[in-house]
């Protein structure tokens, strides 16, 4: 196994050197670090790990904890940590809690995270984790489902009213704001709203979102245009054939999620009524179906590769106390993007 004194010799420099250009530290000149790194992989070097955290007392592994990797938004949000973590060379211990598989959509049900989390924990600073970052299914205060540990965590798609504890998340208002907004601006004034359950967060940020795009735009804001569904396709389905029981029904809908926006336009074309010539449809997450759907749907993206990012930093930040004087805290919000597709027409 090669060594760093013989990557020393081999290219005519000190151990120091090559110790710097390996771990990406110190000043080198260009010339000398592109002959250490290509001596390094003549000889195929590999860095020891272990010896590395015994001489550093640093592990420079972090532990990512998802409530359930088969939702839709973790994935993405753990390739932004991964990218990250890589470039600052950590490594990534991943726990899946399968919490969708366990207790599905009812997050009353908190007796089984409160029983899994302090093992997972455990399990995470035995392999001697420098932080944690903890991913939830559904945006939603933690703060009585995750204990404080000794180590620094930083929460996305979840958050705690901890003081001291970080999370980034999106920004609902903003996001059902700009989607009400756009139809509005194509000419649509009786706007039907699909809202997810009713004692979801997000549900009530982006109602607050669209209520403000109205009454902003001096749009009337009718109730009458207003259903409750529960985050699945057929309730968008269901609410969809209620909205058009108003006796002047809507011409645009905002469905508060991709997969009730599907429901919506399958209602309105079961109807005898095409989108988005009669009627058009927003949804809400730029789930990967709603580019293929027919007419393919205009929806707003959440930023998921970028919260899974901007955690990393974060807890980068907290970890080797860099950045401002103060350890960050707080809630960060990130800007979710409109998507432009098929399913919006202007009136």
């Amino acid at each position: 196994m090669a060594r760093i004194k013989d990557i020393a010799t081999q290219s005519g420099v000190s151990t120091a050197t090559v110790s710097h250009v390996l771990n990406n530290t110190g000043r080198v000149g260009v010339e000398t670090r592109e002959k250490v790194l290509k001596v390094a992989a003549e000889l195929n070097y590999k860095t020891n790990k272990i010896a590395k955290s015994l001489k550093t007392q640093r592990s420079y592994v972090i532990g990512v904890i998802v409530e359930d990797l088969t939702v839709f938004n973790t994935p993405e949000i753990c390739d932004g940590i991964n990218e990250f973590a890589e470039e600052k060379g950590y490594s990534i211990s991943l726990v899946n809690l399968r919490l969708f598989k366990r207790i599905g959509t009812d997050f009353t049900k908190t007796d089984v995270l409160k029983e899994m989390i302090p093992k997972v924990i455990d399990q995470l600073m035995e392999n001697q984790v420098e932080g944690i970052i903890y991913i939830g299914n559904h945006p939603r205060d933690v703060t009585e489902d995750i204990p404080p540990v000794s180590v620094p965590i930083v929460y996305t798609y979840c958050y705690t009213t901890r003081e001291d504890d970080c999370s980034v998340n999106y920004d609902d208002k903003s996001a059902a704001y700009e989607a009400t907004k756009y139809l509005i601006d194509l000419g649509h004034e009786k706007i039907g709203l699909i809202s997810g359950l009713i004692n979801s967060i997000p549900s009530h940020d982006r109602f607050y979102g669209y209520q403000t795009a109205l009454a902003e735009n001096e749009v009337l804001f009718d109730p009458g245009y207003i259903r409750t569904g529960d985050w699945k396709i057929d309730s968008g389905y269901e609410m969809t054939k209620e909205l058009f029981t108003h006796p002047d029904p809507p011409t645009a809908i905002v469905a508060l999620n991709d997969l009730m926006a599907a429901g919506a336009i399958k209602a309105i074309q079961e109807m005898g009524m095409s989108v988005p010539e009669d009627v058009s449809v927003i949804g809400f997450d730029n789930r990967e179906f709603t580019a293929f759907y027919s007419p393919s749907i205009t929806t707003m993206a959440i930023p998921l590769h970028e919260m899974g990012e901007k955690a990393m930093d974060v807890l980068f930040q907290f970890i080797h106390k860099t950045g401002s004087s103060e350890q960050p805290n707080g809630n960060v919000q990130l800007s979710c993007t409109l998507v432009k597709r098929e399913s919006v027409k202007a009136r």
